[in-house]
């Protein structure tokens, strides 16, 4: 992985672009430019030339004015296809779906969450959830093929952002479970390690669930998938759905901005253990 940063008073990067001293488990630290521009193209520079696929992360990506999108949605070629693969909700999928269709209508516009948190994302065995036309497959199946285990494929553009809020709406119910069970098993004096071994090899538990109990238990809320990511989630499952398919969904959200609130936003999901009892 490569990280650009901004430069040193030396105009290098501030650790030498040293392995040892990098951030985030980055393979190169190197120094960005004037523009983001120059700081993708140094970026670049510091790619092995046998790399395959090359993702290009911004991280302030989300303060890109939204004339951006519309200027490059302006710039796509007849064929090109543009791959969405964040968790933008029913109604962002739509509008940019639509987006495309109106602007660039000869290029193609594919809608491809992914499923799985970072331990996936490394290892290379995240789902991919493709929806969009069958004539874009060609084009994006190989990269998808390189950044997970397995692409399904469901249908009309949308239809990934659509599944991938059900399974966080899932996940979202997992983790709480975890996190209710573990408060009424203290509340009645059950020790961790006795809940820890019911639940072992039980049909009734899923290994996500299992590990975020294990998280939850030692107190240990390093984010693999932040509560406030997770909120995100919720919040746009109501936008688009409603308190009405998914009560308990609202529910859970609203205990989960009370968090927020409180300043764990950033901490892990495992989080949600809070204010649940003495913590």
């Amino acid at each position: 992985m490569v990280v650009v940063v901004p430069a040193g008073p030396d105009g290098g990067a501030p650790d030498g672009g040293a392995p040892d001293g990098a951030p985030w488990g980055a393979d190169v630290v190197v120094a960005g430019g004037a523009t983001r521009c120059d700081s993708v193209r140094s970026g670049l520079s510091a790619v092995p030339g046998d790399a395959a696929v090359i993702v290009v992360h911004d991280a302030a990506r989300p303060l890109a004015p939204a004339s951006l999108w519309s200027s490059v949605v302006d710039a796509l070629d007849a064929g090109a296809v543009w791959a969405q693969m964040g968790t933008i909700g029913v109604e962002g999928a739509r509008r940019l779906g639509d987006e495309v269709a109106s602007r660039a209508p000869g290029a193609l516009f594919v809608d491809a969450p992914v499923s799985g948190s970072r331990a996936p994302a490394e290892s290379g065995e995240l789902v991919i959830l493709a929806s969009g036309p069958d004539r874009a497959r060609p084009v994006v199946d190989p990269v998808f093929a390189a950044l997970g285990r397995r692409t399904l494929w469901l249908g009309p553009a949308g239809l990934g952002s659509r599944l991938k809020l059900v399974l966080n709406t899932w996940l979202a119910f997992e983790v709480e479970a975890a996190a209710e069970a573990m408060a009424l098993a203290r509340y009645w004096d059950v020790p961790d390690e006795a809940l820890a071994s019911a639940i072992t090899g039980s049909p009734l538990v899923s290994p996500y669930a299992a590990s975020k109990l294990k998280k939850m238990q030692s107190g240990n809320d390093s984010p693999d998938f932040s509560l406030r990511l997770a909120l995100k989630d919720l919040m746009l499952v109501e936008d688009a759905a409603g308190p009405t398919h998914s009560p308990v969904a609202a529910a859970i959200a609203q205990r989960w901005r009370n968090l927020d609130a409180q300043g764990a936003g950033a901490l892990d999901v495992s989080a949600a253990r809070l204010g649940l009892g003495p913590d």
